[in-house]
């Protein structure tokens, strides 16, 4: 096989495993997230990312808003749990390119 050929599949194979998990991403945002959103927006919590006023105007943005929660609530969140979580209010709310 040759080197490009190798190259390749080691840039395709780690693609499609470093894809976030939209599914824990939103397990992870209703049993960490919502409550706190509850209390600062009212109803179920989503209003905050739908509100007229929003904060967040780009994926590199809300990145750095997950992350500023998480450390905001203590929690031991790795790279791949804020991925999860981003890539999952991207897809339901901001539908950000990226």
């Amino acid at each position: 096989m040759s080197k490009t050929l190798i190259l390749c599949v080691l840039l395709i194979a780690t693609a499609f495993s470093a894809q976030a998990d939209i599914k824990n991403g939103k397990e992870l945002h209703d049993s960490n997230c919502t409550s706190c959103h509850i209390n600062l927006q009212g109803g179920d919590g989503t209003g905050i990312y739908t509100r007229e006023n929003r904060r967040i105007e780009s994926y590199p943005a809300l990145i750095k808003q997950v992350k500023r929660c998480r450390d905001s609530m203590g929690m031991p969140w790795p790279k791949e749990h804020i991925d999860d979580v981003v890539e999952y209010l991207n897809t339901r709310f901001y539908k950000f390119e990226h």
